[in-house]
């Protein structure tokens, strides 16, 4: 009888209709496939039972977090490579289930589910958010997803981010390093702002701070930020009473629809757009115009993915919404800058910073990986690898054009028209 890889990849292969682009390693020690490619281990037939039992994305991604699943080489590779049957496959699983109308293809999965083992499937790892996908964004469910994500422990994502503790795209230059690439990202948005001494910033969704702390530093603004996350918010008001800035620096745990104490010269919203949610996302949108002076900018810096020819058929990414951002939603660049216009908006500048994040993905996963085993005491090995896969995946995805990240300026323009803006705005990237 043949080893297990080798009739691993023989099913699959006749499952998927094309041939494996990695090596397969299985659990009695065989390997099959180009011996130059990055291998995927299948550890044991657990890992089997996962991806047969959910077939696609979410299947592979259990196995991973579980550590069934395993890849022996470069992390990026593999993916890639994978990418076409999973992530660019665009029918899914959905298309597997038509494939298995083929007689041929029916034959290959029993033979799979034969060599699984027992046809039950394992519990999904603890790691993963299991709840129906209703009553999106509310304020109790907000919470609960913005606990999920960000309440993993501030000594985990002091060694994911590095000192500066920006959780979002930094901006580089050609020698610069992380820390001084995040600095120069909150300077910039601090020039699109038009930062001046005496004036108030509302930063939405304010993380661990390091946005207040620059504008209240080096601008001389009071600046109120507001979190869902307890640990952040401990975080931050700590650090802002380290700095002496306690008055000039409000952290709040506060839902941005609860902020009642505008009116601000200024509003940054940098990666929290994300988790509004397409049904809330004009809401989103008229709350912070309502906060805003006429004449206040808003600086909107947000991921987006590319657009569909049919909007309606758009689902969430299964792994990230089970174990990284539940309930997020991505939306086109050409959507957002709708609905901040819809809001009453003027949408005056879009820079698109899209390889810059893939630049700084990458350095969170060296970092990650080079302490990988304190990482696991922090958290847990399921969490530790559901980042790693996390970080690496977009890192390829931004890389890909797949998804992109950007900055949009908006103004509440007074009703003369008079936008305060220069006439040659781009000044800003000069320096």
């Amino acid at each position: 009888m043949a080893d297990a890889a080798s009739r691993l990849r023989s099913l699959a292969e006749q499952v998927l209709g094309v041939p494996l682009p990695v090596r397969l390693r299985a659990w009695d020690g065989s390997q099959a496939g180009p011996p130059d490619a990055p291998a995927l281990v299948v550890r044991n037939r657990r890992a089997l039972r996962r991806m047969l039992f959910k077939p696609g994305e979410l299947g592979l991604a259990r196995a991973w977090v579980a550590g069934d699943l395993e890849v022996e080489g470069d992390l990026y590779t593999a993916l890639d490579a994978m990418a076409g049957l999973v992530w660019e496959r665009e029918e899914g699983s959905r298309g597997l289930l038509q494939a298995v109308r083929d007689p041929g293809v029916r034959a290959a999965v029993r033979e799979l589910l034969r060599l699984a083992g027992p046809p039950l499937p394992p519990a999904p790892p603890r790691e993963e958010v299991r709840r129906p996908r209703r009553h999106l964004h509310t304020r109790h469910s907000d919470r609960r997803a913005i606990s999920h994500h960000y309440d993993v422990g501030n000594d985990f994502y002091e060694l994911v981010l590095g000192p500066s503790m920006v959780y979002s795209c930094a901006y580089w230059d050609q020698d610069a390093t992380l820390e001084s690439a995040q600095r120069d990202k909150l300077e910039l948005i601090c020039a699109k702002l038009g930062l001046t001494e005496g004036q108030r910033l509302l930063d939405v969704g304010c993380g661990w701070g390091s946005m207040a702390l620059q504008a209240a530093r080096e601008h001389g603004v009071s600046v109120v930020g507001v979190t869902l996350s307890q640990e952040q918010a401990v975080y931050a008001r700590k650090r802002v009473a380290d700095e002496g800035l306690a008055d000039r620096v409000e952290i709040r745990v506060q839902d941005y629809r609860d902020v009642v104490d505008g009116p601000f010269d200024a509003i940054s919203s940098i990666g929290m757009a994300e988790h509004v949610g397409a049904e809330r996302y004009l809401e989103y949108a008229r709350q912070l115009y309502g906060l805003l002076k006429p004449g206040g900018r808003l600086l909107n810096h947000q991921i987006a993915r590319r657009p569909q020819h049919d909007e309606t058929t758009y689902q969430v990414d299964e792994f990230i919404d089970a174990y990284v951002f539940p309930d997020g939603e991505l939306a086109p660049l050409g959507t957002t800058v709708t609905q901040l216009e819809r809001a009453g908006f003027e949408v005056r500048d879009v820079e698109s910073i899209r390889e810059h994040y893939a630049r700084t993905l990458r350095r969170w996963v060296a970092n990650l990986e080079g302490d990988w085993d304190h990482a696991v005491r922090l958290t847990s090995p399921g969490r530790a690898r559901v980042w790693r896969l996390y970080m690496a995946a977009c890192a390829l995805a931004f890389e890909r054009n797949r998804i992109g990240v950007n900055q949009v300026l908006a103004i509440r323009t007074p009703e003369p028209g008079r936008s305060g803006l220069p006439l040659r705005t781009r000044t800003w990237n000069t320096a």
